[in-house]
Parts: C-alpha cells; structure tokens; sequence
C-alpha cells in the first residue's frame, strides 16, 4: 500500500499542482484525495482537471463546483434571470465533456478509513450526526454563529476549534485562516490563488493523524507563482 496524500484547494493553479505533484514523487500504490475547489479563480481550470484525471485523483464538491454545476443546469433548462460573469461565462466555454463529468461524479464526503479520516470541502456543524449535516454546511461553512447555526461568515473563531469528534477531518474553504491544524481536523486552504502556497498533507500507509506539532513534518508546499485573483475579485495575473 501507499500514502494518502491530501491536496488543498487548487482553484485552477494548474502550474503550482504540477509542482507540487513533481515535488511529492508520487508512486505506485499513492491516494491522492482533494479537499474541493478544484476550479475557477485560478488561470488553468481545465489543466488541473486534466492532471486530476492523470493521477488518479479522488475529490469532493467544493462551493465553487456546486455553483458551476447550478449555473450550467439553470441555462440549460433556460431558468431566467440568471447571471453569469465574464469569468464564469469563459470558464464554462472551457470545461469539456470530461470536465463536466468529473465534477457531476464528486461526492460531498470521502471517507478514508485506513486513517480514519473523512474529507469534506469546508466542514461541519459541530455536535451534530454527520448524517445530519445539510449540504450547504459541508460545502460552505467556516464559523459557528451565537445561535450554534453554521455560517459561512469568518466569524470569531473556525468551527474546526469546536470540532472534537471522530473521524479525523480534512478541509479547505478558508484561505484568510490558512493552514489549520487542530486536534481533531486539518484544514489546508493556504491561498495559493491568492499569491500564497498550494500544500498536501502526506500520511504514510497505515499511519493515524498524530498531533499538530508533529503533524507539521506531514506537510509539503509549493508556493504560488503570481496573485491571480485578489481580494477585491480583480484578476492580477
């Protein structure tokens, strides 16, 4: 058996994944599990598609592959009032039949149970069944409100600090946080399309998630060749 190795949001930086990919060596019998957002933003969608597909790549929806699908549904079934920005409207020029399967196939949740670690794109409500979490929450949540309802807000704190149960989760969704490394979940949006790192966790075969500290030696990074979208939702480069 191989490694497991987990990849945080590529939002179409297909240049920084194929580093990243040259610089973990992947061999024979290696996973290779995406936490969402494999698209948009990013200059190269199609590209990392195409490298997906190459190595095997496992993955689940993430909120910018839940919005694609919905737009393409809403024009094919002639829905009105449906508006598409230019970049949207080039990405979906892009994508090819392959792509669109590739995205139709992804499942909210992986669970890979040789390390007891379930992936989702954003995360949970903490305290409640997993069977039980709602969609939108898997694909978009990033704090808890006052109430206890989640929320797709920055908020105070992640959610991810209020998370204590089992499986182990790994995460992206929240670039402004960055790398996170919890008792009870790993959260790796590093912001490579916006100028920051595009970062893996590697776990050996057969090996559980240790602690933060040590979890840290897990980790591989490629750093981001140009800001490609900023804050503001201007291209940069």
């Amino acid at each position: 058996m191989g490694r497991s190795i987990f990849i945080g949001d590529v939002h179409g930086c297909a240049r920084e994944l194929g580093q990243l990919i040259d610089a973990l060596r992947l061999r024979g019998g290696d996973s290779v599990y995406f936490v969402g957002d494999l698209i948009a933003r990013g200059p190269d969608t199609p590209g990392v598609l195409r490298l997906y597909r190459q190595i095997g790549g496992r993955g689940v929806l993430g909120n910018h592959e839940v919005r694609l699908l919905d737009v393409r549904r809403a024009l094919d079934s002639g829905e009105a009032g449906i508006r598409v920005g230019k970049r949207q409207e080039a990405l979906l020029r892009a994508m090819s039949d392959d792509d669109w399967a590739l995205l139709e196939s992804l499942p909210y949740h992986l669970d890979v149970p040789g390390h007891a670690i379930r992936v989702v794109h954003a995360g949970v409500l903490p305290g409640l069944a997993f069977e039980k979490q709602e969609p939108w929450t898997l694909t978009h949540v990033r704090s808890v409100t006052q109430a206890g309802l989640p929320s797709a807000e920055f908020g105070a704190e992640s959610w991810s600090l209020r998370y204590d149960g089992e499986p182990h989760l790994v995460f992206g969704h929240d670039a402004r946080r960055g790398l996170q490394l919890q008792a009870h979940a790993t959260g790796l949006d590093t912001a490579c399309v916006y100028g920051g790192e595009l970062t893996a966790l590697v776990v050996p075969d057969g090996e559980a998630i240790p602690i933060p500290p040590e979890r840290r030696h897990m980790l591989v990074s490629v750093r981001a060749e140009a800001v490609y979208y900023d804050t503001t939702g201007s291209m940069m480069a």
